[in-house]
């Protein structure tokens, strides 16, 4: 006879509420001298070690093509972890965390780089990382296929033969491919060299504490989940909005634009874990298969009215003049390249029957924001009078990503006075006021999840091969018919176009 725990699936013999803490591991970096891995990388690296998650004999390498010795290297990481790291600079951790820290020189084709490489790793497991080795690429796509054959040529990404001595994975940075074919062709590639558990394909947008909230918010609340469906549901309204341009960018931006750098990945995910049924639990099979439903389930009705492009003109933002898209520096005078993308999606199941999703990023627009809007259809008014046409008299759950992670709900109640007049007030609740601990980095969580062995936040090859079949209709209309972006004001809300496609739906955008 088993017991009411064994018997129910939903319930985990884990306690969720305790630190989880790495084991012996060696993590190596590739593109260590990158903007992402001095800013984010390392430094979160340094917090996790701060908070005691990663054990003392950690080892931490990085593979580039500068001539530094391993003392160049360290005082790099410490530069790094000064200015960038979330916690407090300690000594007595930096010193432990130091004597792990090795350098390699070598170029991505340097086989002697990467026996080099594999001696290093030697090392710092008889210094006690037990074979655990972390490899993560943050490199540029095309420089992917390389690393990962070099890797296999020199046995690099091969399990000890003793298969308990140790583990091997590999992190991926977006953009995985530029479209269907191309991420089905190195999801093949990766997965010749590494099995598909031992995959962790990054976006860092699942690792923010917000939107691991959703999952919280949806099914720990009862009031919630009864209403979160095409009953109640008027529309969803997905935002990714920066403040600033593409700077120094150019030449990855260009020819990539706002819907493969932005919805591809980071709106479609959260679109996934906004639509998606209640998962049989927390880990990651389940996740990842609840998530994929709503990605297959996915359609556009009448394409052609299913989006809106632009491109940010010069102008005033912040009382400070800014360059156009085309007055920065190697933008080509006939781009076609997008800033801003904003796309119209349906899910085809009976929960989000009729329910658009509406999907929008860009640059150069009014503040730097990401939110989930889930708008409610309207009341009937009839007791107050309110004008039925009157789109702001909707309730409203607003799920903010940052900056100022949190939630809002919106709904009518009545103004003070003698009179019976209805007002929509907001209840707010942020993260910096309710709870005292700091959320941590997303890639903390990330770059530990990875050294776990723990993929719940990492999207698998088959959620990435879907959203780029959502994707590449847009594509591949845009690119047929030679549609050409429409400026837009820098500061404002993007082009006159993204606004018509709501209003063609009696509907109009959230101004965050």
């Amino acid at each position: 006879m088993t017991n009411d725990h064994e018997a129910n699936p939903l319930r985990d013999s884990r306690d969720r509420r305790l630190n989880r803490i790495a084991g012996p591991s060696a993590l190596v970096f590739f593109g260590v001298t990158g903007d992402l891995a001095k800013k984010k990388l390392l430094p979160a690296v340094y917090d996790l070690m701060n908070r005691g998650l990663l054990p003392p004999s950690f080892g931490l390498v990085g593979f580039g093509r500068r001539e530094w010795s391993d003392d160049d290297f360290r005082a790099y990481v410490r530069e790094s972890v000064q200015a960038h790291a979330r916690t407090p600079f300690n000594e007595e951790v930096w010193s432990q965390f130091a004597q792990g820290m090795r350098f390699v020189v070598g170029a991505f084709d340097d086989d002697a780089a990467y026996d080099q490489l594999k001696a290093t790793l030697a090392e710092l497991d008889e210094r006690g990382a037990q074979h655990n080795h972390a490899f993560y690429l943050s490199i540029p796509p095309k420089a992917f296929e390389q690393v990962l054959s070099k890797l296999a040529e020199h046995n690099l990404a091969s399990r000890n033969e003793d298969a308990h001595l140790g583990w091997r994975r590999v992190v991926i940075e977006k953009p995985f491919g530029h479209n269907l074919e191309s991420a089905r062709e190195l999801n093949s590639i990766v997965e010749k060299v590494f099995p598909s558990d031992a995959v962790f394909r990054i976006d860092h947008y699942l690792g923010k504490e917000t939107v691991q909230n959703i999952l919280a918010m949806r099914f720990s609340n009862q009031m919630f989940e009864p209403l979160w469906n095409a009953n109640y549901v008027d529309h969803v309204q997905i935002t990714m909005a920066e403040d600033i341009g593409i700077g120094s960018r150019a030449g990855y931006y260009d020819g990539v634009g706002a819907a493969r750098d932005v919805i591809q990945n980071h709106l479609l995910q959260l679109l996934a874990l906004t639509a998606m049924e209640e998962p049989l639990s927390l880990d990651s099979k389940h996740l990842r298969e609840e998530k994929a439903k709503v990605l297959e389930a996915v359609r556009i009705k009448n394409l052609q009215e299913s989006f809106a492009l632009g491109q940010y003109a010069a102008g005033y933002q912040g009382g400070e003049h800014v360059n156009g898209f085309f007055d920065e520096k190697d933008i080509p005078a006939d781009s076609r390249t997008e800033t801003f993308a904003a796309l119209k999606l349906f899910i085809d199941n009976r929960r989000w029957d009729g329910v658009p999703f509406y999907l929008r990023a860009g640059k150069r627009l009014g503040r730097r924001v990401t939110e989930i809007a889930v708008v409610f259809k309207k009341s009937s008014d009839r007791l107050f009078g309110r004008d039925e046409g009157d789109t702001a008299h909707q309730n409203a759950i607003v799920i903010r990503v940052q900056p100022d992670e949190g939630m809002t709900i919106r709904f009518a109640a009545k103004v003070p006075g003698t009179q019976m007049e209805i007002r929509d007030v907001n209840m707010d609740f942020g993260y910096g006021h309710s709870f005292t601990e700091e959320s941590p980095e997303a890639y903390e969580r990330l770059i530990l999840d990875v050294l776990l062995g723990e993929p719940p936040l990492f999207p698998r090859h088959e959620e990435v091969e879907l959203s780029w079949k959502i994707l590449d209709p847009f594509e591949e209309y845009w690119e047929e018919n030679t549609i050409k972006p429409e400026p837009y004001e820098s500061g404002s809300w993007g082009p006159r176009s993204a606004h018509e496609m709501l209003e063609r739906d009696d509907r109009a955008w959230r101004r965050p």
